[in-house]
């Protein structure tokens, strides 16, 4: 259970959960039809053990705050039950976007009229999980299954699809622009950074300092920095965008400095400790605390 239930979030959040058989039952189906090789014969034994040690708990009851704020929530239905919408985007022109996860599309809702239109992608079983919006109003997003980054653009329906160059390189998750037009996102299964140039195509991967530390959502800001956050640390790529993806350079507050081989030179760097990397032989030395 402790390897097939923390592919995609951590097992702490497995643990703080509890719901009842039947709802655990549904999580474990999902988790089969997300690509999770859950043997035949330990489904339901893992079904059962799950109810019985992490049952549903109780919850609190609402409390109404008297006060002036009112909240109006509307739903729309998706047209497809089961789709699993998933990282709602809001974009300029006041749209709402979403990626199924289970139907292999993307969304528009129109807030005003209800509309809602999905647009299909490209690749079978794409599993896309976040968007974002360029310049031109095109809708990128990340494919979770078949590791690749896409472009959808909604005038047309067309779709473009930039697949990593690196066979390790898998589960692109999440996306965010910076200022130039280059889009950074990141590779939580992997334990990567990647950095995509719409204009030519071109794809820059990098490799988190800490091990296992499953970059999750990233955001660029206002200096052209891209921050990402991690299972346990949180990393900062510093220095400009463009010098620094070209020349290598980066730093991110992690538990450790590294200097390491991509593709001249990276540089990681923290306020506790601090380990250097020899650029050609890949040495470590750890200096007196």
């Amino acid at each position: 259970m402790a390897t097939l239930c923390s592919g995609c979030h951590g097992l702490g959040r497995v643990m703080s959960s509890g719901y009842p058989q039947a709802y655990w039952n549904t999580v474990i189906r999902m988790m089969i039809n997300f690509g999770v090789p859950v043997p035949a014969d330990q489904i339901n034994l893992i079904t059962d053990y799950l109810a019985a040690n992490l049952p549903e708990k109780p919850k609190p009851d609402a409390v109404v705050v008297p006060g002036p704020a009112k909240v109006v929530i509307r739903e729309w239905q998706v047209p497809i039950p089961g789709s699993r919408p998933h990282d709602p985007l809001a974009t300029r022109d006041g749209a709402i976007w979403y990626t199924g996860q289970m139907t292999n599309r993307l969304g528009r809702v129109d807030p005003k009229t209800g509309q809602v239109r999905e647009y299909p992608l490209k690749s079978p079983a794409t599993g896309p999980h976040g968007l974002v919006e360029d310049r031109d109003g095109n809708i990128f997003y990340t494919g979770n299954h078949q590791a690749l980054i896409g472009k959808l653009d909604p005038r047309t329906g067309s779709i473009t699809e930039y697949k990593m160059t690196d066979p390790n390189a898998k589960d692109p998750h999440s996306l965010s622009f910076a200022q130039d037009g280059m889009l950074f996102f990141t590779l939580q299964q992997s334990n990567m950074i990647g950095r995509l140039d719409p204009r030519t195509g071109e794809l820059r991967l990098v490799t988190a300092p800490t091990p296992r530390s499953r970059p999750y959502g990233i955001l660029v800001n206002s200096k052209g920095v891209p921050h990402t956050s991690c299972s346990s640390v949180r990393t900062r790529l510093r220095g400009s965008t463009r010098r620094r993806w070209r020349s290598g350079n980066s730093r991110c507050p992690t538990h450790w400095r590294a200097r390491a081989a991509w593709p001249a030179t990276a540089t990681i760097s923290s306020t506790t400790r601090t380990t250097r990397a020899a650029r050609s032989a890949g040495s470590i030395r750890k200096p007196a605390r």
